[in-house]
């Protein structure tokens, strides 16, 4: 079918002309003449990555804008996904406005009402239907990319009642669902009344072997030769820079990524152009210096990077990640080695994906293998048609025994069936008391009516007991005080409503308001927010530390707002890894670097930022309460406190890193040097200022104390 027989807009259609695409493939046409654009039913289309879901949602949404219907939303697991998408949509709708959102969870957004199409994460969608944006109603289609992540227990259940809520909320809209083939596709349109289009179709031929510990081994080509002397992955990463093209090596930890990394710079090192390493020695510097003081992390990766190679996990920072996976499709990085991280989603231009480890540790379980499912999301990094015409996959096995394993396990496997996981009462509670927060319920009667349009009740019917479940988990909100039950009706209390809209669990909400002091101290907030399941894992206290922390829990126990269980009982062990956890906070409020915290603390720089981004959340959350309970003291105390952790300083320091251009660092070089507030830096000589900030940040601060005066 040729695209310039659909009516869609010009603009549109010329747009795909200069991306040379002409003709609709299989699942594409197929998807067409079930009425894809014919905006009256919803769309489940299950197929292989890079067999062009993205541009059936294209054509959806550019359907959706010509006919004036309403605006589109593109909702998206993850972060640098929907940057990638914004991106992306920004050159593909030039006549449209298109905006993003992915953060902020205590905002209705509703700026985004002037906007045609709107990007956001699954959680950011939750928090504006939270926030009852009113702009929500005017969407007319909404596609959902990576549907299949319904199965993720983090992740999936707020996925499943965004889904579920916005039926309600809009009922005129049309759903695409988009997703990995997996083995009950047929689940998911039955619960939108969608059409189904399965497809194993792929535009580029991606060919899976698995090595033997001799050579790879293709289910449908000449074996590919190794060298024998150096580690397959290092072999692979090698040759295929050889070749020219680019290679992604999947490990199960982060230290193997890294050490992969390092193996394989030594290869990569030898065969790189006079070019290619002005480039990438430019990339190193970029990468090495992201922080104030670089960490041994940060020195290592830049080594890679010097080499042609780099690792890629949730330890580094976004600025980190975000510069590897730009030069990675610039290919001027020939080898990235990494954990799942880049599993899901990103364009990059990947000849090779070698899977590593293809088991992992799991909780309850061991060492097991990983599901099919991510073995296929890992290998559909490969062969990407935007930057190859063919890709390979290599699974790596000890022996032949094992390679014939690996071959029946998972290149002649089918992908898992996908599950509901709703039913977990931390994420009914949490739900719950959103939709009668929010009005969406009224009573019992419309909450059980919400929850019958679930996945999970499509799925498994009354045999679920959503019933009995929300039954417990009113009686827990209501005690609370979250809402007030009168026989069936249901009433949001007006702290509820705030909890709801802070997007924190109702149960941390409840433990905050029942251990928050008048004055409390800052180690006592610190711990209390380290103990909320929202920053979990807390940090493990190991037996060498175990003294030295118990000490330390005895001499400041007075300053605590959570009283110490015995050490004998058994939630001892947890308290010490929450208390653990307030004195990494409480270190870097004391400016401690980042290359100290993760030597005392095991903690790298992307972590770190993680952590202190939560803990905001959290801290803010907790000033939002202190306030509904008029408790001003407290409220001030938290304020500051999150003011600290912003920028990781004593207090002293609050007047100077105010002050743009002023961090951690330079603010403690001007309290050094007895420039201690604007009053002091007005006064101050710029010669002087220069000598310790540099000229142009002399001159900077200097304009503003000037201009906060006048």
């Amino acid at each position: 079918m040729q695209i310039s027989s659909l009516e869609l807009p010009g603009a549109f259609l010329r747009n795909l002309q200069e991306r040379g695409i002409e003709k609709l493939n299989p699942p594409q046409e197929a998807a067409v003449d079930k009425g894809l654009l014919e905006l009256k039913k919803s769309f489940v289309i299950a197929a292989p990555t890079a067999s062009g879901k993205t541009l059936m949602a294209e054509m959806l949404i550019s359907k959706t804008l010509l006919e004036k219907k309403g605006k589109a939303l593109y909702i998206v697991p993850l972060r640098a996904l929907a940057n990638e998408k914004y991106e992306s949509f920004k050159q593909r709708f030039q006549d449209y406005r298109v905006g993003i959102s992915t953060g902020d969870y205590d905002s209705s957004d509703n700026w985004l009402r002037d906007y045609d199409i709107v990007v956001l994460t699954a959680e950011k969608t939750d928090s504006i239907l939270r926030h009852k944006a009113q702009w929500i109603e005017q969407t007319a289609a909404i596609v959902i990319d990576e549907v299949h992540l319904l199965n993720d227990p983090s992740r999936g259940p707020t996925l499943e009642m965004v889904i579920t809520n916005l039926r309600k909320l809009c009922p005129r809209a049309v759903f695409l669902f988009l997703s990995a083939t997996i083995k009950n596709s047929k689940d998911l349109s039955g619960w939108i009344d969608g059409e189904l289009v399965k497809s194993e179709w792929r535009p580029v031929k991606l060919y899976q072997g698995v090595y033997d510990g001799e050579k790879v081994q293709f289910q449908d080509r000449e074996p590919l030769e190794l060298d024998t002397e150096k580690d397959p992955e290092v072999s692979i990463a090698e040759k295929t820079a050889k070749e020219g093209k680019q290679s992604m090596i999947f490990a199960s930890t982060r230290r193997s990524a890294e050490s992969i990394a390092e193996r394989s710079a030594l290869h990569l090192s030898k065969i790189l152009s006079p070019e290619e390493k002005i480039k990438l020695e430019k990339l190193a510097a970029e990468v090495e210096k992201v922080l104030e003081t670089p960490t041994k992390q940060c020195h290592r990766l830049a080594e890679c990077v010097r080499g042609g190679t780099a690792f890629h996990h949730a330890g580094l920072t976004n600025t980190q990640r975000k510069a590897i996976e730009q030069a990675f499709r610039d290919r001027i990085i020939k080898s990235i080695a990494s954990t799942p991280t880049l599993s899901a989603g990103l364009d990059l231009p990947c000849f090779r994906a070698v899977i590593r480890d293809c088991k992992r540790y799991y909780q309850h379980y061991g060492y097991t293998f990983i599901p099919v499912l991510e073995y296929q999301q890992m290998i559909g990094r490969a062969g990407r048609p935007s930057f190859d015409k063919w890709g390979e996959s290599i699974l790596i096995a000890k022996d032949k025994r094992e390679a014939r394993e690996l071959y029946e396990k998972f290149v002649m496997g089918e992908a898992e069936e996908i599950y509901s996981k709703l039913a977990a009462e931390p994420v009914l509670r949490m739900h719950t008391l959103s939709l009668i927060a929010s009005e969406t319920v009224k009573s019992e009667t419309d909450l059980l009516e919400v929850f019958s349009k679930t996945f999970y009740a499509h799925q498994f019917g009354k045999e679920g007991d959503i019933e009995g479940k929300l039954s417990s988990v009113l009686g827990e909100l209501a005690d609370w005080g979250f809402i007030i039950r009168i026989g069936q009706e249901l009433k949001p209390t007006t702290i509820g409503k705030r909890v709801s809209q802070l997007y924190i669990d109702p149960e941390t909400a409840h433990y905050f308001l029942d251990n928050l002091s008048t004055f409390p101290s800052s180690i006592g907030l610190l711990q209390l927010i380290s103990s909320a399941k929202e920053l979990s894992p807390a940090l493990s206290v190991y037996s060498r530390e175990l003294e030295a922390i118990n000490e330390l829990v005895v001499k400041r126990n007075d300053e605590l707002l959570i009283v110490p269980p015995e050490d004998w009982s058994s939630d001892y062990d947890s308290f010490l890894e929450t208390f653990k956890t307030a004195l990494f906070f409480e270190d870097w409020c004391t400016e401690r670097t980042e290359e100290e915290l993760n030597v005392k603390y095991k903690i790298s720089p992307g972590e770190i930022h993680g952590k202190r981004e939560l803990a905001d959340w959290l801290l803010y959350s907790l000033s939002e309460l202190a306030l509904l309970s008029q408790n001003r003291d407290a409220e001030k105390s938290i304020r500051k406190l999150r003011v600290r952790m912003k920028y990781g300083v004593k207090e002293e320091l609050l007047p100077l890193v105010k002050l743009k251009g002023i961090g951690r660092i330079r603010a403690r070089r001007l309290w050094a040097s007895n420039l201690r507030g604007i009053a002091e830096l007005k006064k101050a000589p710029e010669d002087v200022l220069e000598r310790i900030l540099g000229a142009a940040t002399a001159r900077a601060v200097k304009g503003q104390v000037q201009a906060g005066s006048e």
